[in-house]
């Protein structure tokens, strides 16, 4: 299997040149996070035109660069990106919402269906469901119109 760190290398390569191609003032950072994930940062000022309503041009960013490795190392390493922080600012609104919701359907006792999400973020909110009593989460529809649905629990 071929080291992390020429996965992590060809990431930055990757993002590197993707910048220079749109022509846009930035910077990457990749580092290793574990034993299997490749945590790759692009910051900058002009970085931001890369993330897209609501992070969509990085969620295909991301996917992209998934497929490069692939491609030039013949393994799939597990990729987090984020541009400008984000990936982050939208991982703690997520949780905010979702907390929100799990009240609303506590108070409610009417199950929610959210809009669709990428994986990542219905990650964060099944993460918000799970650590809450009274309520549990599920996903419901094919990518990419995947959903998540908080209901009530059911009573034992």
């Amino acid at each position: 299997m071929p080291d992390l760190n020429e996965q992590a290398t060809v990431v930055n390569e990757f993002l590197v040149g993707l910048l220079d191609a749109f022509g846009l003032e930035g910077s990457v950072e990749t580092s290793i996070e574990g034993e299997d994930i490749i945590i790759a940062n692009i910051t900058g000022e002009q970085a931001e035109a890369l993330i897209g309503p609501k992070g969509s041009i990085l969620q295909a960013i991301l996917e992209l660069a998934r497929t490069v490795v692939q491609r030039k190392t013949q393994a799939g390493a597990r990729l987090r990106l984020d541009i400008g922080g984000y990936t982050e600012r939208r991982r703690q609104a997520l949780k905010i919402y979702a907390s929100g919701l799990v009240e609303q359907v506590l108070e409610d006792g009417e199950e929610v269906m959210l809009e669709p999400m990428n994986p990542a973020d219905r990650k964060v909110v099944h993460d918000v469901v799970a650590e809450s009593d009274g309520v549990r989460s599920y996903s419901e529809g094919e990518e990419p119109r995947r959903c998540v649905v908080i209901s009530p629990a059911p009573v034992d």
